[in-house]
């Protein structure tokens, strides 16, 4: 098992996108932290799992947009189980509003989640990989929005474009470290997240349409490439954005 020995948190791990990676990385020998904000029955159902498959796996609660307990987080991951190897930067929200009518209130939770919440997660994971030495692998669950526009998501595509060059910056700082950096940028993905689009035809007809393999994608394909990126096979890969998106960010209009 590639990753034996090493200990990840994977943030918003209760559900989605979040519980696939700590599912296939504990398949792949980790040991896990399973973290929530609200959904403490899920979160421990996933650890319950983890468990199931012979490795050891906590589930702790915290808010990722107050430093303190992103901070507490990363304790609790090196007080239970020793170290930390692997960060990744999962828990997002988004607040649809039309950019006229966004409020400070919205505006900053969705900042403080998406933006402060992988920016401090980083900082925290990176300072604990220092001290133990050794290297480590981050990993930021973006969006594509950190790059394509979303008319009526200004916040959200606000915060993503942040995590793209807090990523960008940090590899840079931590790479003397041994320690890499990089995004995934799902493009559609079938989650929790999505239920209002998953549960409309009508949505889901113009969704689809607007992606070149006509589908969503899964929790697991990304769960996949988040494996790969925090493996042995990926020590030379830092700085970079991985979309996955089924060409939708590609697909242009005919004149």
């Amino acid at each position: 098992m590639a990753l034996a020995g090493q200990v990840a948190i994977i943030t918003g791990s209760s559900s989605g996108i979040g519980r696939s990676i700590a599912l296939r990385l504990a398949r792949d020998g980790a040991d896990v932290v399973v973290h929530y904000r609200k959904e403490v029955d899920e979160a421990n159902a996933v650890r319950a799992e983890i468990i199931a498959m012979g490795r050891l796996a906590i589930a702790v609660q915290a808010d990722v947009a107050k430093v303190e307990e992103v901070r507490r987080l990363v304790e609790e991951a090196v007080g239970h189980l020793g170290r930390l190897d692997i960060m990744v930067n999962n828990a997002g929200i988004e607040i649809k509003e039309p950019f006229l009518e966004v409020t400070e209130e919205n505006y900053d939770r969705v900042l403080a989640v998406n933006l402060k919440g992988t920016f401090f997660g980083a900082q925290a994971a990176a300072q604990q990989m220092v001290r133990q030495g050794g290297g480590g692998r981050i990993v930021n669950v973006s969006s594509i929005h950190e790059d394509q526009a979303m008319p009526g998501n200004s916040s959200y595509c606000a915060s993503k474009g942040g995590v793209r060059m807090i990523m960008r910056t940090i590899c840079v700082e931590l790479a003397s470290h041994g320690i890499t950096v990089n995004n995934i940028a799902p493009g559609a993905i079938a989650t929790p997240i999505n239920q209002t689009t998953l549960q409309s035809p009508d949505l889901m007809k113009e969704l689809v349409a607007s992606i070149p393999l006509r589908r969503l994608g899964t929790p697991d394909e990304v769960a996949d490439l988040a494996a790969y990126l925090v493996s042995p096979e990926a020590s030379y890969i830092t700085g970079s954005t991985y979309v996955m998106d089924g060409g939708m960010m590609r697909q242009a209009v005919g004149l």
